[in-house]
Order: C-alpha cells, then structure tokens, then sequence
C-alpha cells in the first residue's frame, strides 16, 4: 500500500533518465549489446547504483549497454505486448505481484532463471521474504516455483519519531506495546495529537495490518497472502486491530480527520514537527533525511510485533525474447555485489546484499540495520491489498467508514472478508 507515494514519483523522474558510459576495453562480448529498461530517477539511490552498475558491466565485458527511458506505468500497460515480441529488451526491472510479474510469467513471457540463481547463489543472499516475490507458479501466485526475477533492493515500514518531542514530553522509546499506548496518552494529555495518520490513501492501512501482524504469525500471514489456508476474518488478528483503531480514535490517538487527508498530509504532519509519530514506510527515509532541520528524528519498531509490513523491492526480470540473456546474468550480479549495493545504502535505498561495513552515512546505517534485523528473523509481512487486484481501494474506503464511525468494526471485517473470501474462490476453481 505504499504505491501512492513513491512509485509514482519514481515513474516521473525516470522520463529525465539517460546512459551515460561507453564501451569498455574488455574482450569477452565483442559487439554485443545488452538492452536494458529501468524506470529510476537519476538522483534516485536505484538510479545512482544502476548506472554505476552499466559503467562497470561495460568495463568488465566490453559489451555495450543500450538504455531506453521507460515510466513505470509505460512499462507496465505495455508489457505483455512487447515482451511478446522481437522489441523485447534483454533485461527489465519490474513490478513484483501476482497481477505484474506473476502475470507475465503464467503468460511464458519472462525466464526460469531457477538455475542461473543456484550457480550465482543470489538465493544464499536473499532473505526468505525477500524471495517470495521472486518465484511465482504456473498460476502466477508468488511464493513457489521457479525464480522469474532477482530483487536488490527492498523496503518496510517503522515507526518515525520525534527525538525531541520524546525528550521534552519524557517519553522514552517504547519496546512494548503497553508502553507505546502509554507514550500516546502522554502526548495526548499535552494537547498533541500523537500520530500522523491519513485515510484517503495507505497509512490507515498499513497501520490497521500492522496492528493484525502484531497478533499473527508466519502461518496467519501466508494464509492472507499466498492462500495457503482459510482467513477467519472476525479471528483475533483482524478483529482486535480493526477495534483498536476505533479505540485509538476515540482516545484522541488518531484525529477523526483524517478521512480527508492523503498521505503526503500525514508526512508533513511529521516534518513540520506537528506530529511527534508516523507509522510509515522506509521511502521516506530519504525526504525526512533531507527536509526534517528543526528537530532530531529517529526511528524504532513497532513494539511486541515479530512481523514487520515491507517486502523485497521491484526486480531485474529476463524476458523469453531476450537476445542476450547471458549478459542479462552478468548485469544482475553486478548490481549484487557489495560495493554496487553500497552506494544503494549510502544513498537513502535498502540493499538486500550489502556489507554493513561498507555504509558510511550514520542515518543510513540506522535504517539498513533495522531492515536486516527483520530479514534475520524472517519478518517481512507483505501489504494489506496485495490478496486481490481492488483490495487497495476497498480497504480505504472501508477504514474511512470505520473512522467515521458509519460502519462497525463487524460490519467493516465482513465487508472485507466478502471481498477477499470471492477473490480467492474464483481464483481456486
């Protein structure tokens, strides 16, 4: 549910994206040439490493990297067409999902690269999580199967605060839930409205899943997003977070306006210092880094929760109509290595294989640590509206319902389930 804020932006920078290198003076590739389609800014942690990534593949091979500038969205309209045809680039990045990546692959469109990832162990690098969305079956369906793409980078949520606004309130960072309510009412009862929220767009929901992972475990979560098993909507999980968001609300936790607001609002609630805690993603690490000069900020988990929202980032795919796959292969395990992963982290990005050593900037550092932390114990949870193609807007339309106090807590759960129970029944027949 973070697509609102960042892929988009993402899709607009990379219209201004050019190659920059030329061939180098290795002798292995001759003339060939690598096409290659990416839709990262230039200025962008992606973009800075990528195109380190061409300078060195272009060294070290002597082949030449042909760079076409594509938008995320005209990547995604016209994949099907293209790839299905001689204009098919040699590699591409590309959305991760049963109704992107997995679709492509249940169409022949991209390659098994099962066997290229065993003999470069990209699979020895890769977090559980992280490859879930790397493998889909014959159906499409991430999590199984044979490995379609290779992710570098990834993504989560935390919990941002307000270094100052703890000191001055005497609020010490919670490590457990209790302690984190408690910390809210203190705010509270100071006149402030503790977190930045917004229930026009993903906030609300991710802080409503987040509060369901702090109940689940690993089993409840493949249930949810790979149907391995049945979701008990009105359960302890979905239940329990769906009330505490009407108890937060009414404790004056959350205002009740933000059913009108978007979550740009709610970010620069944070900024501007107005709100003292967000619930959000790592892409806003970045921004925060850049705009946030009035006040010390930092960031923590959120507490008593082994599952974390987040997942691996958008990855390299090989369609089957590419000219040169081999030099696709080389390409990839460039942007794996340690140093080409390193200017992702010193750049605001999540390497998955970086070297910690290797990260010099101390913000970057704080936010890379706490990603491995939940790599480590397997803790990447996914988003709340990737079950079906329309949960997004369900779920928003349904939280601000629930915020407005116009539908029940039982009345939202079934409205939910009724969506996602449909979804998964035609999909098994």
């Amino acid at each position: 549910m973070k697509k609102s804020t960042t892929a988009f932006a993402a899709v607009i920078a990379a219209s201004a994206l050019v190659l920059s290198g030329c061939a180098g003076g290795g002798d292995t590739a001759d003339d060939k040439t690598l096409t290659l389609w990416h839709f990262e800014g230039e200025d962008s942690a992606m973009g800075k490493a990528w195109d380190e990534a061409i300078k060195v593949f272009e060294e070290e091979t002597g082949a030449k990297v042909e760079f076409e500038a594509k938008g995320f969205e005209q990547i995604r309209s016209t994949a099907s067409q293209v790839l299905n045809s001689d204009e098919a680039p040699d590699i591409l990045e590309y959305a991760k999902g049963n109704g992107t990546a997995g679709l492509l692959a249940s169409q022949g469109l991209l390659t098994d690269m099962t066997d290229v990832v065993e003999e470069y162990g990209w699979d020895d690098k890769l977090a559980p999580a992280l490859q879930t969305t790397a493998r889909y079956d014959e159906d499409g369906i991430m999590g199984s199967g044979p490995w379609y793409g290779v992710p570098n980078y990834g993504e989560f949520v935390t919990v941002y605060y307000n270094k100052d606004a703890f000191a001055a309130a005497g609020v010490e960072v919670p490590t457990t839930y209790d302690e984190f309510v408690a910390a809210m009412q203190t705010f509270k009862d100071a006149g402030t409205t503790p977190l930045a929220e917004a229930a026009l767009e993903y906030p609300l929901g991710q802080l409503w899943y987040q509060l369901a992972l702090s109940k689940a475990d690993r089993s409840w979560v493949d249930d949810y997003q790979l149907y391995t098993g049945e979701v008990d909507w009105h359960g302890p999980e979905l239940t329990e977070a769906t009330q505490t968001i009407v108890d937060w609300t009414d404790a004056g936790y959350i205002s009740k306006d933000i059913t009108g607001l978007k979550a740009e609002d709610a970010g620069v609630s944070f900024i501007s210092g107005e709100a003292p805690m967000f619930v959000s993603g790592s892409w806003w690490y970045g921004r925060f880094q850049s705009e946030i000069d009035g006040f010390d900020w930092g960031i923590f988990e959120f507490p008593e929760s082994q599952l974390n929202l987040g997942s691996a980032g958008n990855m390299w795919v090989v369609p089957t109509n590419a000219k040169n796959p081999e030099l696709a292969y080389e390409f990839i395990e460039i942007t794996m290595r340690p140093e080409i992963q390193a200017i992702l982290g010193n750049n605001g990005g999540l390497p998955v294989a970086a070297d910690i050593k290797d990260i010099t900037d101390e913000k970057s550092k704080e936010l890379i640590e706490q990603f491995n932390a939940i790599n480590e114990r397997d803790g990447l949870s996914f988003y709340p509206d990737w079950p079906t193609p329309t949960f997004y807007d369900t779920i928003v339309a349904e939280l601000q319902e629930l915020v407005n106090g116009t539908k029940s807590p039982d009345e939202v759960l079934t409205s939910l389930g009724e969506e996602y129970d449909g979804y998964v029944a035609d999909f098994r027949e």
